[in-house]
């Protein structure tokens, strides 16, 4: 039974097999190797018994075409009927599916003889069944490591630090290698990893992607499986502990035959070794604890720069650099009597590469302006932020002026807001003296309380006596 996507094939074993025989899952991709795969699924009343992997080549016509197959192997516990549920397996970093299927386990078979195929070759070279031996695997010593990176040792509470997690191979490394379970791994990884006192920038690396690098003199290839940046929170240290990683490692057959698998699967993990960032507090600055840190500039966009008094106009105050832009909070405004201002928009847009966080924070006002003249906006709004590189705090302030024409409209400004309360009751109630109005009820109320007090004073007299 098969199931194909593009160039994968997926195929199942038997549906009936007996106690002493294996079932087995076998994934081939044509014209291409596996570079990567994921943990094969699990089946109730099984186990997994191993992993083989296989390649062979075809020569057409001038054309050549190749196989590349992985094969999981399972063994019955018991016998019954047992369910396949559909399943996907990750291969090359893309998803194949099969629907699985019903197998049905019977008691033992007897053992056979082998096939007279392989009986007309061990004949051929002078060998028989009873001399056929198993292949012997040997461990083939490996130029390979595991590290973790961080770009910088020592950074200010705020200021951003690279990490990454990578495995290295040197290219003259002749052992085989295959990544096992890589997203099982990182999950777990990632529970130590992360520091509760900093804000990650994940750079959610999903393919396993191989890149040539060159240090000692030697080359390398390297296969980056995470990276992020880190913005500690407040001063004192950013731990990252070993961290272990498992590949798997194949042994190779000693003398290698045209028949079966000439290499058997093994593991191998890898240690990096641990790594401390200092974290420094900043200088002291009454904004201190409220300010950005990080290499930041100003790009602002006015929609007109000449208008009339009362007329609204949008000006976007934008904060575009290096840095954590999820924490660059609105610039500070000073009130100017002239000039009205609303609460922002806001939009950011977040770029993770090359080892650093970028990207831009806008802040959309709408203005008003009611005095006539020249308004310079750098006189309303600032933003103060820390530089890590000067090791100074810095401020940007617009460059834009306004050249506003017409006459004041202040008192009209002043007149349009509600200024509510009694304020509200003015145009709608009586301008008559309240007295004149609840002359009558006012009257009444005043003899209801006297003419009670005089009852309540002489039953108090009575009671007394």
């Amino acid at each position: 039974m098969t199931a194909q996507a593009q160039e994968v094939v997926i195929e199942l074993g038997s549906d009936e097999i007996a106690l002493n025989e294996t079932f087995s899952i076998k994934v081939t991709i044509a014209n291409d190797r596996i570079r990567s795969y994921d943990e094969f699924p699990d089946i109730l009343g099984f186990t997994k018994q191993g992993i083989t992997q296989s390649s062979s080549m075809n020569v057409i016509n001038g054309q050549v075409s190749s196989t590349n197959s992985i094969i999981q192997y399972y063994k019955p516990t018991r016998k019954g009927e047992f369910t396949l549920s559909r399943f996907s397996v990750k291969i090359n970093g893309s998803d194949y599916s099969s629907p699985g299927k019903t197998i049905k386990v019977i008691d033992p078979r007897p053992a056979q003889r082998q096939s007279s195929v392989f009986d007309a070759f061990d004949n051929l070279f002078g060998g028989g069944a009873g001399t056929r031996e198993e292949p012997e695997f040997i461990e083939i010593e490996d130029d390979a490591f595991f590290a973790s990176s961080v770009d910088k040792s020592e950074v200010f509470v705020g200021e951003g630090v690279n990490i990454s997690l990578a495995f290295y191979m040197s290219e003259t490394n002749q052992a085989p290698f295959q990544f096992y379970e890589p997203g099982r791994q990182l999950d777990e990884i990632l529970k130590k990893l992360k520091p509760t006192n900093a804000w990650e920038e994940n750079f959610n690396i999903t393919n396993i992607q191989p890149e040539r690098v060159t240090f000692n003199g030697k080359n390398w290839t390297k296969y980056k499986v995470y990276e992020a940046t880190f913005f500690p929170f407040s001063p004192g240290e950013v731990s990252i502990p070993p961290i272990a990683w498992e590949m798997i490692k194949y042994r190779v057959a000693r003398n290698p035959s045209f028949f079966g698998s000439n290499r058997l699967e093994d593991f191998k993990t890898f240690y990096s070794s641990a790594k401390s960032i200092k974290v420094k507090p900043l200088p002291p600055h009454p904004l201190r604890d409220e300010i950005s840190v990080g290499i930041f500039q100003l790009r602002e966009n006015i929609s007109q720069l000449d208008v009339e008094t009362g007329q609204g106009f949008t000006y976007n105050f934008s904060v575009t650099g290096e840095g954590n832009i999820n924490s660059v909070s609105p610039p500070k405004t000073r009130q100017i009597h002239k000039l009205n201002t609303y609460d922002p928009n806001v939009r950011q847009q977040i770029n993770r590469g090359m080892g650093k966080v970028t990207g831009i924070k806008e802040f959309s006002y709408y203005l008003t302006i009611n005095e006539p003249g020249e308004v310079a906006l750098g006189n309303h709004f600032e933003w103060i932020y820390f530089n890590p590189v000067l090791a100074k705090y810095d401020t940007l302030r617009p460059k834009a002026v306004i050249n506003v024409t017409g006459e004041s409209k202040v008192n009209q400004a002043i007149s349009n807001q509600r200024l509510g309360g009694i304020y509200d009751l003015i145009p709608i109630e009586s301008n008559k003296l309240l007295y004149e109005r609840y002359k009558y009820y006012f009257s009444i109320s005043i003899n209801i309380l006297l003419l009670a007090s005089v009852i309540l004073l002489a039953f108090l007299i009575v009671k007394k006596r």
